[in-house]
């Protein structure tokens, strides 16, 4: 495990619990921090990425973005599987980088992105038709954690990668705008996507909310699907003729996504099969979050080009 921060230490309890894998141990920068997370289950405290690699067969990386590729570059390098936390990367090139390291040195490469493994999400999926619209809302209360990145990268970059499998298309059109609010970087975004044939997307997605909200809504053809990220949940509602709306959860197992996915990672790594989210598919959901970004900053200078003309019409008045 290569980083033992908040999120790292749900990953070490649940490799501690899993029947498919051992916890070989640990690797942080601040070595006191990986120490206290190593305690608990009795494992040893890495100094190096090298001496990680000499005792483990893959590893999981649970670092700040901007580290993703350089350490999982090299452990690949170094002859493991790993699991990188999402975003893959920061930018494109980098993620490209892993694909190509990946690829060069035929190791297993999945990215967390979590919300794929909810239940609710796999039983939607049983259902789904003809997507024409979805409605999707994922808002946080304020936290430290993630700051150097975006709330695109961040929380939306989740349901980006389920629109993307979803419909497996890649928008043709987008739409964004988002503020920074308590940190230096957009801290709540308005996203509308369009695929081709006509899906619309409307996202919405926030770290400064007074509630934790995970929620998305598919509309296709005579019904709708609510579902619940956090309740892992989903009704579907129908047209029940002749006026009338009928409306029945779907069967979900419900589960820890955590879990799920890094059985799904240890499975990988025993068979050599691809992933349920590969490296591949989780940059084509990077590049989407970075050109909603860009459009986020295109509105921005048109909203100051306005405000500074109305500001200037109202001194010449």
């Amino acid at each position: 495990m290569v980083g033992t921060g908040s999120f790292g230490k749900n990953h070490l309890r649940v490799i501690h619990n899993s029947p498919h894998a051992e916890l070989a141990g640990v690797l942080d920068s601040d070595s006191d921090r990986a120490a206290e997370a190593a305690s608990p289950y009795n494992c040893r405290v890495f100094a190096s990425l090298e001496e990680l690699a000499a005792h483990a067969d893959a590893a999981i990386i649970a670092t700040p973005t901007v580290t993703h590729s350089e350490i999982g570059c090299r452990l690949i390098e170094l002859g493991l599987d790993v699991m990188i936390e999402k975003p893959i990367c920061n930018t494109l090139a980098d993620a490209s980088a892993l694909l190509e390291s990946a690829d060069r040195h035929g190791k297993i490469l999945q990215v967390g992105h979590l919300e794929r493994f909810n239940p609710a999400i796999l039983a939607l999926e049983s259902v789904m038709t003809t997507p024409l619209f979805f409605e999707v809302h994922r808002l946080s209360e304020f936290s430290p954690r993630s700051l150097d990145v975006d709330v695109v990268l961040d929380l939306m970059i989740h349901d980006l990668d389920i629109l993307l499998a979803l419909t497996g298309l890649k928008p043709e059109e987008i739409r964004a705008a988002g503020i920074s609010i308590l940190s230096p970087k957009v801290d709540i975004a308005n996203v509308r996507l369009q695929f081709p044939g006509g899906c619309i997307a409307n996202i919405t997605a926030s770290r400064v909310s007074t509630e934790r909200v995970r929620k998305l809504r598919l509309f296709q053809p005579h019904e709708y699907i609510s579902l619940d990220f956090s309740r892992q949940d989903a009704v579907r509602f129908r047209v029940k003729p002749p006026m009338g709306i009928d409306f029945a959860p779907l069967a979900v197992a419900k589960d820890e996504p955590l879990r799920l996915e890094l059985e799904n990672f240890f499975e990988c790594i025993a068979t050599r099969r691809a992933p349920r989210v590969t490296g591949r598919q989780a940059s084509a959901a990077l590049e989407v979050a970075l050109d909603i970004s860009a459009k986020i900053e295109e509105h921005a200078g048109l909203v100051a080009q306005t405000l500074g003309a109305t500001s200037g019409a109202l001194e010449a008045s």
